[in-house]
């Protein structure tokens, strides 16, 4: 599943190609997604201009002015991906939906899952019931080990499920989370409620260490994730744990253990992380 990195990355990708752009085909392919394409998707985008695209979560918000201003929300879901395709380029099997610009570039939209879904916001950006509760981004002021010594006194729940709660902090999902903890030396396991405000300062650090990292490698392409240049990301090549069950520690050489939290996979070193 495209994560914060990945999505981050298609934002970077696709902006500088969209923003200041007027829509000006709009070609929908398929229109049953996790939710179905709006109806009035192609008369409501087609003429209207880009005038920003931003991230909140693992969510694209397009920002249009036209007949009148709105926001089109974007979620990738589990396999989904935006790219820019040249006019002309014969679509995929599972090439859902083309917006065309005014500049002679287009937008594609690939989800062989269909788990992804594009659609309008109901109101403002901050009351939207998808958007409302979340909580902060992870690479702002606004989260800090503090942060999370606070909201985990009296938890039980293992920390690591405790990290990827989007309550606590958004976009630090399974392959970001079991990075941070092991950067930090923390055992996935441990109850989130007895981890010292110490040790949960190095967390945070260690997340934003680690989602930078990934962005600037492009995300993590485990299957058939590509950035909004088409592109795969490469930090696959840099993860210490995830994915790499019975392989050897890279900074002990101890068999690195797999355990299910939360009903995912999780992998850590038993010797590097207490």
């Amino acid at each position: 599943m495209p994560e914060l990195p990945e999505v981050e990355t298609t934002r970077r990708g696709i902006a500088p190609h969209l923003e200041g752009r007027e829509i000006t085909e709009v070609i929908v392919r398929q229109t049953r997604l996790r939710v179905p394409v709006p109806a009035d998707l192609v008369d409501r985008l087609v003429g209207a201009r880009v005038l920003e695209i931003r991230r909140r979560a693992k969510y694209l918000l397009f920002s249009l002015e036209g007949a009148e201003a709105m926001t089109l929300l974007w979620h990738l879901g589990m396999s989904g991906s935006l790219r820019i395709a040249r006019i002309g380029e014969l679509p995929k099997k599972h090439d859902h939906i083309d917006l065309v610009l005014d500049n002679g570039a287009m937008l594609r939209y690939h989800d062989p899952r269909r788990f992804g879904f594009v659609d309008w916001l109901a109101g403002s950006v901050e009351q939207d019931r998808r958007l409302a509760r979340l909580g902060p981004e992870p690479l702002s002021a606004a989260f800090d080990g503090q942060r999370l010594y606070s909201l985990s006194r009296g938890r039980r729940l293992a920390v690591k499920p405790f990290l990827m709660d989007n309550a606590v902090v958004v976009g630090v999902g399974n392959i970001y989370a079991a990075e941070a903890l092991f950067l930090a030396g923390i055992d996935p396991r441990r109850a989130a409620g007895r981890i010292s405000a110490e040790r949960y300062d190095r967390l945070a650090a260690a997340a934003k260490e680690v989602l930078v990292a990934a962005i600037t490698q492009g995300g993590t392409t485990l299957r058939d994730f590509v950035g909004g240049t088409g592109e795969p990301g490469y930090f696959k090549q840099r993860l210490n744990v995830y994915g790499r069950h019975h392989q050897p520690c890279r900074r002990c050489g101890v068999e690195l253990r797999l355990v299910t939290l939360g009903q995912r996979a999780s992998v850590f070193c038993a010797c590097c992380q207490t």
